[in-house]
């Protein structure tokens, strides 16, 4: 089958997108694209595929469905969703727009420039959740915040958020990379005690901004995950380090966002959408495999904008 995709990255997190209105696949053909195009081994690679989705009776706009590097599917994207809405708006002509993800819904605007030549979209999701229910986390209490879990291979204290999609979030110190990659892999086996699996993220407070690293469910290390980014916010809140209300900014390797949260759950970032190049590309999805893309469209001055835009 043949696609046409735009190469695109909300701080750093970066993705093939997908016009996917007019397209009927199968969940399990969306997988094989996914494996095909996010495979960091082929041709264009990423931290999961994109589909922009069409809008419902709902209220909706337009959708967005999220597939990680493994296939499998995520509730939501935040870095993702900036670059859908992104294409969405320039599709349908608009500004403003409620978002279908998976499991719940978010409200997406057009924004002033993070920096000159940055394309930036307002985004707000939530309300996050801190039952262990929702996360998905096997545990007899029904919250986890800024406490051990019993079980967890770590002595950390973390606070468990579904945002929708599952987090473990602990604040650190220093990041060690090793220690967290190691509590990852164990979380993506798929234990007893999170079966569903979960994103896991070292926070550091850098007075009231954060820098976040996370090793992604279904992705592994990665050098930006918006959800991730978007449930250390409301951690900070919720755990009383950063007050609620308070715009901070957040690093990642990725380059960084401006975050907010309240005290309902409400989390808004503030962030790129780049879009890289356009092009098109075969994709066997039984296979999950794609042959060279062919890239009619590169946008050169979006990627110079952003590397002049982040910290050195």
């Amino acid at each position: 089958m043949r696609f046409a995709f735009i190469k695109c990255h909300g701080s750093g997190n970066d993705f093939p997108l997908i016009d996917a209105r007019a397209l009927d696949l199968s969940d399990v053909e969306w997988a094989g694209v996914a494996r095909a195009l996010a495979n960091r081994a082929g041709p264009v690679g990423g931290d999961g595929l994109l589909l922009l989705t069409a809008g419902d009776d709902a209220g909706h706009d337009f959708g967005m469905r999220m597939f990680n590097s493994d296939g499998s599917e995520a509730e939501t994207c935040l870095n993702g969703l900036r670059c859908t809405a992104r294409l969405g708006f320039e599709l349908l002509g608009l500004d403003t727009a409620r978002v279908r993800l998976k499991t719940s819904s978010a409200e997406v605007a057009r924004a002033e420039p993070l920096a000159p030549g940055v394309v930036t979209i307002r985004e707000t999701a939530g309300p996050a959740s801190t039952r262990t229910a929702d996360v998905g986390l096997r545990v007899a209490a029904e919250t986890v915040i800024d406490e051990p879990i019993p079980g967890l291979p770590s002595p950390r204290a973390f606070t468990a958020i579904a945002m929708p999609n599952p987090h473990l979030v602990t604040f650190v110190e220093s990041v060690d990379e090793a220690e967290l990659v190691a509590l990852g892999d164990w979380c993506e086996a798929g234990p007893a005690l999170i079966p569903a699996r979960a994103n896991v993220s070292f926070v550091e407070l850098r007075g009231n901004d954060l820098f976040v690293r996370t090793y992604e469910r279904g992705v592994g290390l990665t050098d930006s995950c918006g959800s991730a980014m978007a449930s250390s916010v409301y951690a900070a809140g919720r755990t009383g380090r950063v007050p609620f209300g308070t715009t901070m900014k957040v690093f990642n390797k990725g380059g960084l966002v401006m975050g907010s949260s309240d005290a309902d759950g409400m989390v808004t970032i503030l962030g790129n959408a780049t879009f890289l190049y356009d092009a098109r590309i075969e994709v066997d999805p039984v296979a999950a495999t794609a042959e060279t893309p062919l890239v009619h469209a590169r946008r050169e001055d979006e990627a110079a904008a952003w590397a002049a835009a982040i910290p050195a």
